[in-house]
């Protein structure tokens, strides 16, 4: 058996004592870098030149206060789902509203409209109607994806359904062309 050219050292078995030195060394190089920390930094304009920011988001009409075409009656309007984006191209956002009358009971039709607001108008004022309350169906999800306004919509098969039942299920999908709102997802409705 040939033996090793190295004595066997006593130190190189670890014990308790040795976890213990290299915790109180690591934790001191960690103070001390907590105490030796680089001046603030500065930055300075080059002289003649002027910083130039970014234009300010435009900020998306809100639908308070909005007068929507919807025959309340003694109750008010309540918005119940927004979203936002910009969905004419022109850099400034605009906001879908789903609007329904604060009823008591039941479950009144939403409507879906489309919010504007010029940067000189003191109020946003609605621009289209998506989906009229008369059409009797609610919205369940609505979305500004892609420039286009998305919605998942419950209705009803015939006038004789029940108003607390819906029985159709749709989705639809709505983009800006030519100056109006075209549905491009066909009503292809099915049953609940």
């Amino acid at each position: 058996m040939q033996q090793p050219a190295v004595p066997e050292l006593a130190h190189t078995h670890t014990r308790p004592i040795h976890w213990l030195a290299t915790a109180t060394a690591l934790a001191g190089v960690v103070a001390l870098s907590s105490l030796l920390q680089p001046g603030s930094a500065t930055a300075a304009q080059a002289s003649g030149t002027e910083a130039k920011t970014a234009p300010a988001a435009a900020a998306p009409p809100s639908a308070t206060g909005v007068d929507f075409p919807l025959d309340c009656g003694p109750v008010k309007a309540l918005v119940q789902k927004k979203a936002t984006g910009d969905l004419d191209g022109d850099g400034r956002p605009e906001t879908v509203a789903v609007v329904h009358c604060d009823a008591p009971m039941g479950t009144p039709p939403d409507g879906v409209y489309v919010l504007t607001q010029a940067e000189d108008a003191a109020r946003p004022r609605v621009v289209a109607t998506l989906v009229d309350p008369k059409d009797r169906q609610t919205v369940t999800t609505v979305a500004v994806r892609g420039g286009a306004v998305l919605a998942s919509l419950l209705g009803y098969s015939t006038a004789d359904v029940p108003s607390c039942c819906p029985d159709v299920k749709d989705s639809a999908k709505w983009q800006w062309k030519n100056g109006a709102f075209v549905r491009s997802t066909p009503a292809g409705a099915h049953s609940v």
